[in-house]
């Protein structure tokens, strides 16, 4: 089984290659948006892709119809690749094109987010008109994750965006009774994330494990195919416990959901922030090569128990320099 698709099809993708006339100009358009709205990717020119479902084979089928029927030419193939792009590379191309699509759905929700006026202010008439504009980001969002088949990284923070959003936009009402602010401490749970860990999942595991459940026990699952069992916690994944929040990472919500203030960790989490969200809400002088490191694991090492371990590595070395700092050259390097 592929990543989040049923691959009925022993190849795993399938091809549509076409040759479509130059005239008239819109129906070239047509077809594009046709393909876009598959989720099929462009791996070289006139060949689109597509993992390889019964759904896929019927709609490219439709699309070849048409492009034949408007005056083209097109095949639809099952493929292996062999030589040249590999399976992980196609991979990547599609979750590429899915981060594009939710960043520029998080640009639109910072946008509104400038634009919302504080709680007290929020006329009936605003609030409808915003709560009109969310609502079309969230359809964006649930188009988006419709088609996105291998999970791009950039979903999590999105819906963390759109979150505290909605919760922005809610009717004041009487503050509960408010309760601990730090939650229980595990131990020895299992604590479940999407496979193909990146950085602030490989940062999150080691987290937890190095400072809030030693005996942490870690479950990497397909989003798609994942069923969530009682006991199990969640991380920087959607409907998580504990996931992406407003601008926060799922590192920097773990932070402060276990009440942790080891001075060490507050680099460590900004060199997380700016590289998962692609933001320089830092700037730290050691985002580039940290972020280069980061890749540098998942490119060498596909399986996530080796990911982890040996960003765990990474990591237990940047919290001792951190820690080892004095700590005037810290506020300076900080400031």
């Amino acid at each position: 089984m592929t990543d989040g698709v049923k691959a009925t099809r022993e190849s795993g993708w399938l091809l549509l290659i076409h040759q479509i006339p130059p005239k008239p100009n819109y129906f070239r358009v047509k077809i594009w948006r046709r393909l876009q709205r598959l989720g099929a990717v462009g791996i070289k020119n006139s060949v689109y892709a597509l993992p390889g479902s019964e759904q896929a084979h019927e709609d490219l089928n439709w699309i070849l119809r048409e492009i034949v029927e408007g005056g083209g030419d097109a095949s639809l193939v099952e493929a292996r690749f062999v030589e040249g792009l590999s399976d992980d590379q196609v991979k990547e191309m599609f979750r590429a094109a899915r981060d594009a699509e939710y960043e520029e759905v998080a640009a639109e929700a910072r946008e509104l987010s400038r634009r919302l006026p504080r709680k007290a202010e929020l006329t009936e008439d605003k609030r409808a008109e915003l709560d009109l504009a969310l609502a079309r980001l969230r359809k964006r969002v649930g188009e988006i994750a419709a088609i996105d088949f291998f999970h791009g990284r950039s979903r999590e923070p999105v819906e963390g965006l759109l979150q505290e959003l909605a919760e922005r936009l809610a009717p004041l009402e009487p503050e509960p009774e408010k309760g601990p602010a730090v939650v229980d401490t595990p131990r020895g749970r299992t604590w479940v994330t999407r496979t193909g860990i990146h950085v602030d999942r490989m940062a999150s595991a080691w987290l937890i494990r190095r400072f809030i459940d030693p005996e942490a026990r870690f479950k990497f699952v397909t989003a798609r195919e994942y069923r969530h069992k009682p006991g199990e916690l969640r991380f920087d994944m959607f409907d998580g416990e504990f996931t992406h929040r407003g601008e926060l990472c799922t590192f920097e919500v773990l932070l402060r959901a276990f009440g942790i203030t080891d001075a060490a960790l507050r680099p460590i989490a900004e060199l997380i922030h700016d590289v998962d969200l692609k933001v320089d809400t830092y700037g730290r002088p050691e985002t580039a090569g940290f972020e280069q490191i980061v890749n540098a694991v998942a490119v060498a090492h596909p399986e996530d128990d080796a990911r982890l371990a040996r960003a765990s590595a990474v990591l237990d070395d940047l919290y001792e320099l951190f820690k080892r700092k004095r700590p005037d050259r810290a506020r300076r390097e900080d400031s």
